[in-house]
């Protein structure tokens, strides 16, 4: 399928493999790499709003991963190619359904774990969005701007994307 033809659906797309230090290995579509457990990249990011709220929402339950969690950042796979830098201004404009974001900025980037022999390398980014927001329904189930305290006693109570939390939790950690 071309660009012509319309969107590649997400299992076909094509991502970079890399290895325990983040190095390109090969290439795989992305159903591949996740059947596999195929180590990928993601970018993550963290988007605040024009009162310092963040953007929270809960995924869909199509998603390939993690479906039907909440997450504090918006984000997902870094295509064949593509930085990372690039991965979360598209990412985090396609999942917002903005257009004009500054470039987010670049905080950490970490190997997530998850546990059952699957990991990725995870860039966490953070962007201000002053515009009205209009998330993605194939992406996005529920969405609202909370406080840090708002998000902080719903930690516990619902089911987090563990990627996301992992991220969020390094995140506080940095910022002590």
């Amino acid at each position: 399928m071309t660009a012509a033809d319309g969107p590649v659906p997400a299992a076909d797309e094509i991502l970079d493999v890399v290895d325990e230090h983040d190095r390109v290995t090969g290439r795989a579509p992305r159903g591949e790499a996740y059947a596999r457990g195929l180590r990928h990249r993601c970018a993550f990011v963290l988007v605040r709003d024009a009162e310092d709220r963040i953007f929270v929402h809960r995924r869909t339950p199509t998603k390939l991963i993690h479906p039907s969690l909440y997450d504090m950042f918006v984000g997902g796979v870094v295509g064949a190619g593509e930085s990372y830098a690039e991965a979360a201004l598209r990412e985090a404009e396609e999942e917002l359904g903005v257009s004009g974001l500054p470039r987010p900025s670049h905080l950490f980037t970490f190997l997530y774990d998850a546990g059952d022999g699957r990991s990725w390398w995870s860039a966490v980014h953070e962007v201000r969005c002053d515009l009205p927001v209009r998330p993605q329904p194939e992406e996005v189930a529920w969405h609202a701007f909370l406080t840090e305290p708002e998000l902080e006693r719903r930690l516990g109570d619902w089911d987090w994307a563990p990627d996301g939390l992992e991220a969020y939790e390094q995140l506080r950690a940095r910022r002590g």
